[in-house]
């Protein structure tokens, strides 16, 4: 349980910088958009990228080239589903949600329900936007990425001190 053998030990010593040097390598050919949160979709490919890298790590049923294959097949995947996207509405659809207006000059109950928001996550949000109270609150929107974005009723005014 505490340790097993000095070899496991090596192999993850020798493993660990390799497939961290090969995940760099592809998520630098890959691009930005691989680890953005635009949608579910991009949250599940970085989540299955260190699932995958952890898997590699520590499990010497897994080669080193099987994991690289992995998380490259996993770039590919998300590449070729946000082009796809972008090509056919259709899958667009699918794979992304569209932003639900929660707040505007009041609780929007229903679209708040189905989104399944509460009031109190709303007041949170405004109040991590260095909103006082709603009165200062324009609109508050779910995002398709599962953040609350907060449109304040005037703009931010800079303050004496800058």
């Amino acid at each position: 349980m505490w340790f097993d053998s000095w070899s496991d030990l090596g192999r993850i010593a020798t493993v660990g910088p390799l497939a961290y040097v090969a995940l760099v390598a592809v998520l630098r050919i890959s691009g930005a958009r691989t680890l953005s949160k635009l949608n579910a979709f991009d949250l599940v490919v970085t989540v299955a990228l260190g699932s995958t890298l952890a898997t590699v790590l520590l499990s010497a049923d897994v080669s080193l080239a099987e994991g690289v294959l992995g998380l490259a097949l996993l770039v590919l995947l998300q590449y070729v589903v946000s082009r796809a996207s972008r090509r056919w509405s259709v899958i667009e659809r699918v794979v992304k949600s569209d932003p639900v207006l929660l707040y505007r000059r009041g609780f929007l109950d229903g679209p708040m329900r189905r989104a399944r928001v509460t009031r109190s996550e709303v007041l949170q949000a405004a109040r991590g936007s260095g909103r006082g109270s709603l009165d200062e609150v324009e609109a508050v929107v779910l995002e398709t990425d599962g953040t609350l974005s907060v449109l304040s009723t005037a703009p931010d005014l800079p303050s004496r001190d800058s």
